[in-house]
């Protein structure tokens, strides 16, 4: 989280997990994207449509390893979470937020 690194496809706890309940940060607690907002992207990491509150998530340029993406922070701590594309579901805004299972802990309902 603290170093930017993105765990192996198919390997987080939560790529996935079906549960209901809140994601939050794992090193600081703050709410992040809801299990109502998860969907299977078929890309190994556990995607999102949207995030849970947008005061607790910052978005940054990131143009490391050639490309050009956009970086996910929780805002709280400033540790790395993922990335956001654009090939999310259509219905649901065209988002997909691509986060480390690393990064979040489960708060079930």
């Amino acid at each position: 989280m603290r170093e930017k690194g993105t765990e192996p496809a198919f390997s987080g706890k939560y790529w996935d997990s079906h549960e209901k309940g809140m994601y939050k940060c794992a090193s600081c607690g703050a709410e992040l994207f809801s299990s109502d907002t998860k969907f299977d992207s078929g890309t190994g990491w556990p995607s999102f449509t949207e995030p849970a509150n947008l005061e607790n998530i910052e978005l940054k340029e990131d143009n490391s390893y050639g490309t050009r993406r956009t970086e996910v922070l929780c805002k709280c701590c400033g540790s790395h979470l993922g990335h956001v594309f654009d090939d999310g579901p259509k219905d649901h805004g065209g988002k997909r937020y691509c986060i480390n299972s690393v990064c979040l802990n489960l708060k079930k309902k």
